[in-house]
């Protein structure tokens, strides 16, 4: 089964897509994650994507859609993955399924109120060594300023920032909202209310994921 979780940035899809990971056992796989490794790596792909995250724009398309193909198809993800921020637009959606079209496929849009969403970006911290994430605004660390797992200082994250926050906001309007229409027409969208606390927006997904896993396995039985 393919997951693919989207919605505005700071709709809490990280979180949710860890927790799906730990639950059902498919693996997470984050664009951001993955470009800010290659940017931490300081490879090619890694150094053209730097400037554009800093200013919060979106890497080109070409490059993200190349190193996505190259992950989806790793041994991991045979049963099934996680999907968070990716595809972010109408060409990565349809470039996704070229690569990998006949996998069953759940699409769900976190929505939350955009005041919301600015408040829950300025209070998120990261941990720098186990990449941890943490929001202020609904949950503190047992030592402030502190990761609970690792020990490590948390840090916020250069794209953070109001300013940072109010570009993306802008772009995901412009250029992630059309897939609502997209993943519509596949009959695979679904909606949830991203406002309430972690597990009340866990609860809606994992009623989502075992009625397709539960309607998936009916069609398979027939056939």
């Amino acid at each position: 089964m393919r997951i693919i979780l989207f919605g505005p940035p700071g709709s809490g899809k990280g979180t949710q897509g860890e927790l799906i990971q730990s639950k059902y056992g498919f693996p997470k796989i984050s664009t951001g994650d993955l470009l800010r490794q290659e940017v931490a790596a300081g490879t090619p792909l890694g150094r053209k994507a730097a400037a554009q995250m800093k200013k919060g724009g979106l890497v080109k398309d070409d490059l993200v859609v190349e190193m996505m193909k190259e992950r989806i198809f790793k041994e991991d993800c045979r049963v099934g993955y996680v999907l968070d921020g990716f595809p972010r637009n109408i060409f990565q959606a349809r470039e996704l399924e070229a690569a990998d079209g006949q996998r069953k496929e759940i699409a769900i849009d976190i929505q939350l109120p955009e005041k919301i969403i600015v408040e829950r970006l300025l209070a998120r911290r990261v941990c720098p060594e186990c990449e941890s994430i943490l929001n202020l605004s609904l949950t503190k660390p047992k030592q402030e300023g502190i990761c609970d797992h690792c020990g490590t200082e948390l840090i916020r994250r250069e794209d953070d920032t109001l300013e940072v926050i109010e570009e993306r906001l802008k772009v995901y309007h412009q250029q992630t909202k059309p897939l609502v229409g997209y993943y519509r027409e596949k009959n695979t969208y679904r909606r949830i209310d991203g406002s309430g606390g972690i597990q009340a927006v866990s609860r809606q997904i994992y009623a989502l994921l075992e009625a397709a896993m539960a309607n998936h396995s009916e069609k398979e039985a027939r056939k």
